[in-house]
């Protein structure tokens, strides 16, 4: 007579099976780092596309920008309630979960590229970012520990996080652009396509090794914001510069194509693509450029630069040349994109490694608002004033915000 094991020992022998790796900790390290990739490009992948569903269904800026933010509310949601969950049931499960919420929010936008399916998507895509991108942070980071042990402390997944999020983004909008301009229904191949990605991506996510041990959080629920003590000051110094970083680059994922397509006359969707991957392509090139920069120079030379492409940008407009809008970009993109590793690495510093995953979330959860906020509200503004002193006014605050948050972060920095 057959004896048929109790449930509990099937669900535990089951657990097992999917907790032995099936590829090493190197390709599980660089399939986690191309799932961040492409989720993060799956987030501005609308931006070149903006014009064209403000053309058909004849919406203003400020709506643009509403559908946009969606995301950031989704991401603030998946940030503050699920980001830190990875460090309870490991790092696998949450960049799984993450891909396969961006899956469903592609196949949505592609069903029905209509404004209220686009905010529900915008909202699920906001979601699968915050699920994965500290996860993938911090799965990234031990993964290369596993694969090198020698090398403790190693800059480099840390370099790969960051390119990975802000090069994600960067690729996202020019994906869009060379998509709508040359292939088929330009409302929906950019979703399938990245749908397509996820999908392939997670089956290889799913067998890679777990680095979250289940001794570790079996005995007790970790602490979901666990800092070093003496790091508070410092932590809000990092975030504040995480946010005024990403309000800028926030611009340009949501209006940067109406701003083209009004300013510069143009009605090329690849060109509207352009200037937002220009923005998100420099934060990624200075990052690795200037990866073996000290802490503190890194912040100096990204508050440097970063109010240098902001003037150009107000400039650009009273001045509407392609080539100028280009260069501003590359200079505001590089200067914040150096600004937001500096938060970010002083961040994963700070954090103590049981909470490393709900630290980063609320580092990102903050940046992620400066995404989506300041840009909400150069939408309203523009509305009641020229967009020439609208441009000039929103620089200098993100300027003055930007060097406040950098000479505090830099202090406390010091300090500790």
């Amino acid at each position: 007579m057959q004896v048929i094991a109790p449930t509990a020992d099937r669900a535990e022998r089951a657990a097992a099976l999917f907790a032995r790796p099936r590829v090493s900790h190197t390709t599980g390290f660089w399939a986690v780092a191309a799932s961040f990739t492409t989720l993060m490009a799956f987030a501005t992948v609308t931006a070149p596309l903006w014009p064209l569903y403000q053309q058909r269904d004849h919406f203003d800026a400020t709506t643009v920008t509403v559908a946009f933010a969606a995301m950031v509310l989704g991401t603030a949601a998946g940030f503050t309630l699920l980001g830190h969950l990875s460090d309870r049931f490991g790092r696998r499960a949450g960049v799984v979960s993450g891909l396969l919420v961006g899956v469903a929010g592609a196949g949505i936008m592609a069903a029905s590229p209509v404004l209220p399916a686009l905010i529900i998507g915008r909202v699920l895509t906001g979601l699968a970012v915050g699920l994965m991108a500290s996860t993938a942070t911090a799965y990234l980071g031990e993964l290369h520990l596993h694969a090198n042990h020698a090398r403790r402390g190693s800059a480099f997944p840390g370099l790969v996080a960051t390119t990975a999020n802000l090069g994600g983004l960067a690729l996202g909008p020019i994906t869009g652009g060379v998509l709508a301009a040359w292939a088929p229904l330009p409302l929906h191949t950019s979703f399938l396509v990245l749908a397509g990605l996820m999908t392939a991506l997670t089956v290889v996510v799913v067998l890679a090794p777990e680095t979250v041990e289940r001794s570790a959080h079996s005995e007790g629920r970790p602490e979901r914001f666990a800092l070093l003590p003496g790091a508070r000051s410092s932590f809000a110094g990092a975030a504040a510069v995480g946010f005024f970083a990403l309000a800028l680059l926030g611009l340009f994922s949501s209006l940067s194509g109406v701003i083209v397509r009004e300013e510069l006359h143009t009605a090329s969707i690849l060109v509207v693509g352009l200037v937002p991957f220009t923005a998100f392509g420099a934060s990624a090139a200075a990052q690795i450029a200037l990866r073996r920069l000290p802490h503190i120079r890194l912040l100096t030379t990204g508050s440097m630069l970063f109010p240098m492409g902001l003037a150009l940008i107000a400039l650009s407009l009273y001045e509407p040349h392609a080539w100028l809008l280009l260069i501003a970009a590359g200079l505001a993109g590089g200067g914040a994109g150096l600004l937001f590793k500096g938060g970010l690495t002083e961040t994963v510093r700070l954090a103590k490694p049981s909470s490393r995953a709900g630290v980063l979330a609320m580092f990102f959860a903050i940046a992620y608002l400066g995404m989506g906020l300041p840009s909400i509200l150069f939408s309203v503004v523009i509305r009641h004033a020229a967009l020439q002193q609208a441009m000039v006014g929103f620089a200098s605050i993100l300027t003055a915000g930007a060097v406040a948050a950098v000479v505090t972060a830099a202090h406390t920095h010091r300090r500790d």
